[in-house]
């Protein structure tokens, strides 16, 4: 027999709080239209969102898109209850790589998936987007919030991204035009971005056992702090160079780090040489080493090492580069060369 309490059900106490969502839109609104640029047609709420393109500043524009998240990265914010930069990884992720063919971001959609519907917490994540958006130039021009009891404990999310941005077809870089002697740039990381977590967590909070909370004396701060420092975006870094240097290939440095990425730009037959003593390593990198006896080889295929982002352009552009960019407040650094061979890093010191 069926009690009168269970006939009334409501969407409330299955798990999926519609009012607490309208709240959450309400809370994120003034973040998601401060990253409005002039060709967004719409506001927040409707089904779609509305961009505009310029097709008058490009003689062939090509959209370029790309999609990511944040990975077990998320772990580390639940832990720390602390949720409002994790949404500028998500853009990260999702601009750097489309920015390695030489894409202006436009426009970037989020879906977050949550347990339970915490409308401060979703208006937390969602300020980081937004600033993550601002840092990248592209507006927040939509987005997903679902709440999925059953699917999420109360506590747990995911997020991802999704970004559009355009390029002239003739002005695309595909790393094509990379030439034996070609100069490799780097540009710093912060920290491990938003790759190898698994690894990270593993040796820092299973093996060493150190609580999030801990104010390491090597790190100067949290290992939760320093595992949660937000994933750089470059966006402002390279635009303006790509207008006045002949920059031949780029490589976002994620998964895989140094090892995987550097060859992804690289054409047939050709290989790179990457000394390993030519840029500072982030203490995080050095004490994940340590405490899982990884072997440093791993180290540079898991993660960045210090270095999110490799630029290729003719050697005796890269001084002139280097120059142009110190001048911005950026330290990059000259750390390899392309040289002949078969799609391969080769570390030197």
């Amino acid at each position: 027999m069926v009690s009168e309490e269970t006939k009334k059900l409501t969407y409330a106490s299955a798990g999926v709080d519609i009012d607490a969502g309208n709240r959450a839109v309400a809370l994120m609104k003034e973040s998601v239209r401060s990253t409005f640029r002039p060709e967004v047609l719409t506001d927040i709420g409707g089904f779609g969102g509305l961009f505009a393109l310029d097709a008058s500043r490009y003689r062939e524009p090509v959209l370029v898109s790309g999609t990511d998240g944040v990975g077990t990265k998320l772990r580390v914010a639940m832990m720390l209850d602390k949720h409002d930069t994790v949404g500028i990884d998500a853009v990260a992720m999702c601009a750097n790589d489309i920015l390695v063919q030489g894409a202006e971001p436009l426009f970037f959609l989020d879906y977050l998936a949550v347990g339970k519907l915490l409308p401060e917490k979703v208006a937390a994540i969602v300020a980081g987007v937004a600033e993550g958006c601002r840092q990248a130039g592209c507006a927040l021009i939509g987005g997903e919030t679902a709440e999925m009891p059953g699917f999420y404990g109360d506590d747990e999310y995911d997020i991802a991204g999704f970004v559009v941005g355009v390029a002239d077809r003739s002005r695309i870089i595909d790393g094509s035009r990379i030439q034996p002697g070609d100069a490799l740039i780097g540009l710093p990381s912060s920290g491990l971005h938003s790759n190898g977590f698994s690894l990270a967590r593993k040796a820092l909070l299973e093996v060493a056992g150190y609580d999030v909370e801990y104010i390491h004396p090597e790190l100067g701060r949290s290992v939760g702090g320093a595992m949660l420092e937000p994933t750089r975006i470059y966006v402002r870094q390279i635009l303006p160079l790509l207008k006045e240097f002949n920059i031949r290939g780029m490589a976002h440095i994620t998964g895989g780090g140094l090892t995987e990425n550097v060859p992804r730009m690289l054409p047939p037959g050709l290989s790179v040489t990457i000394n390993r003593g030519s840029w500072p390593v982030h203490k995080i990198f050095e004490l994940i080493r340590q405490i899982g006896d990884v072997d440093e080889m791993e180290m540079y295929r898991t993660f960045n090492m210090g270095i999110g982002f490799v630029l290729a352009v003719p050697g005796e552009q890269a001084g002139n580069i280097l120059q142009n960019l110190k001048e911005k407040g950026e330290m990059a650094c000259r750390i390899g060369e392309v040289v002949p061979g078969d799609g391969t890093v080769q570390y030197v010191r």
